[in-house]
């Protein structure tokens, strides 16, 4: 299982982004499941709609329905997670869709996400694991 964060998912679906073989390539060749944390939709179908326009953005929520991508609900222990690593990587700033990204990493006990934002998701210490496994490498 692969947890998400939201530059991957942007970057596959643009072709123009500098990462985008990237990250097509690792949606292409790993095993499936690929998780999406719910606050990840919002910051993907902003970035979708403002640079490749409404069609690519509604592709992407109907990925969800044909099964190319599984969404995870936060749950309220996710949410007391997200804060204190709000609190502890203050001076990152960390901010809330990250935190989400590792409370649920935490939570389903996953190594690996998805991310080009290495500087957090590196120092970041997880409860699970000594450190996260990132993708694409």
């Amino acid at each position: 299982m692969i947890i998400f964060d939201t530059a991957v998912l942007v970057a596959a679906a643009s072709a123009k982004d500098r990462h985008h073989s990237r990250c097509a390539d690792l949606l292409a060749r790993r095993r499936r499941p690929f998780l999406v944390p719910s606050p990840i939709i919002a910051e993907v179908c902003y970035f979708l709609e403002r640079d490749r326009g409404s069609h690519v953005e509604s592709a992407f929520l109907r990925s969800f329905r044909e099964g190319d991508l599984e969404l995870v609900e936060l749950i309220v222990d996710d949410l007391d997670r997200m804060a204190e690593l709000v609190d502890t990587y203050d001076d990152l700033p960390l901010g809330g869709v990250d935190a989400a990204v590792i409370a649920v990493a935490e939570r389903l006990r996953a190594t690996e996400i998805a991310t080009l934002d290495r500087r957090d998701f590196t120092i970041v210490r997880p409860q699970h694991v000594t450190a996260f496994t990132l993708l694409p490498d």
